[in-house]
């Protein structure tokens, strides 16, 4: 289940890809400058949509003293100024990171140019599912246009999984249950989708809250063509090298999801340190923030997801 708008990288062996190493935090990574480039998610690594996790702030600016390069590589549906605006507000400083790429962003990107044969032949009128609560995205400037009736949509672009966007730009609140109808009737008529958040679920103050991959999942089971956009499909991590000036050895990407960070890590052939806080905690049976998860428990979740990281740790910290 990935982005197929994406050039191949070489992935590494899996049979080297099985070892890791258990760290309590990053100072000795980050003092022996083995990586120029962190590649940094953000929720469930540097927050949990509420506030910063305990030391993430102090870890980032001691990183950013050893001359580290740091991007904030997202799942996020939203475009990389408002991440930007994000983590600001939650209290980090944005002038340590070189940029933010997201999958939000990529996907503004690829509507907007059109250059990809794909999103060439997409056409303009769309279902639109977004967010309510959180916020409805902005279509403006795309030359889309949103419909509310299935048969007059030409592709699903999914955003959000509250709400489905009404033409005049307002969002009609809408349960899951509700949008898998909505993907039911357009898996009949065979439309793709386009998902710019491919993510199940996200953390978000400890819980789990679900997200447009999930949706893009379903849509898959129903027999519909899916657009996977950001993690783990390479063109993200492309882009942050791209942006840091690195090649894949030179370069970390942290994370705590396997199948979207880990495995995306895996994919591009770079290292990867996976936080064992985030999304996997319950798996991993850890009930407190920086608890260590045994060396077992870590090695058959990856095996599952068969997402292999570098290095694993608590949490982001020093």
């Amino acid at each position: 289940m990935m982005g197929r708008c994406c050039s191949s990288i070489p992935p590494l062996n899996p049979s080297e890809l099985k070892q890791f190493q258990t760290i309590n935090g990053l100072q000795h990574l980050a003092e022996g400058r083995r990586f120029k480039a962190w590649f940094l998610d953000q929720f469930g690594v540097l927050h949990d949509g509420k506030q910063p996790y305990p030391g993430a702030i102090t870890t980032l600016e001691k990183l950013a003293s050893c001359g580290s390069k740091m991007v904030i590589i997202s799942n996020s549906s939203r475009r990389a100024s408002t991440t930007i605006e994000k983590i600001s507000s939650l209290g980090f400083n944005p002038a340590l990171f070189l940029g933010a790429i997201t999958s939000g962003e990529l996907t503004h990107q690829y509507l907007l140019r059109r250059d990809d044969p794909w999103f060439a032949a997409l056409g303009n009128y769309c279902i639109h599912m977004t967010w309510s609560d959180r916020g409805a995205i902005s279509l403006e400037g795309l030359g889309i246009q949103v419909v509310d009736n299935v048969e007059e949509a030409e592709f699903i672009l999914a955003h959000g999984t509250e709400a489905l966007g009404l033409p005049s730009g307002e969002a009609l609140p809408k349960t899951l249950e509700e949008l898998n109808r909505v993907l039911g009737q357009c898996a009949a008529k065979k439309i793709p989708m386009v998902v710019a958040n491919p993510d199940f679920v996200t953390v978000e103050a400890r819980a789990l809250r679900v997200m447009p991959g999930t949706l893009a999942a379903t849509y898959e089971k129903l027999g519909g063509e899916v657009k996977w956009m950001g993690k783990p499909g390479e063109i993200i991590y492309e882009s942050a090298m791209a942006m840091a000036g690195v090649d894949a050895a030179d370069c970390i990407a942290v994370g705590d999801s396997l199948h979207h960070d880990i495995k995306g890590a895996n994919i591009a052939g770079i290292s990867s340190a996976f936080i064992t806080g985030g999304i996997h905690a319950t798996e991993l049976g850890l009930g407190e923030f920086g608890e260590t998860a045994a060396d077992s428990s870590v090695t058959s979740l990856a095996t599952k997801y068969e997402a292999f990281p570098t290095y694993v740790l608590p949490s982001f910290t020093w």
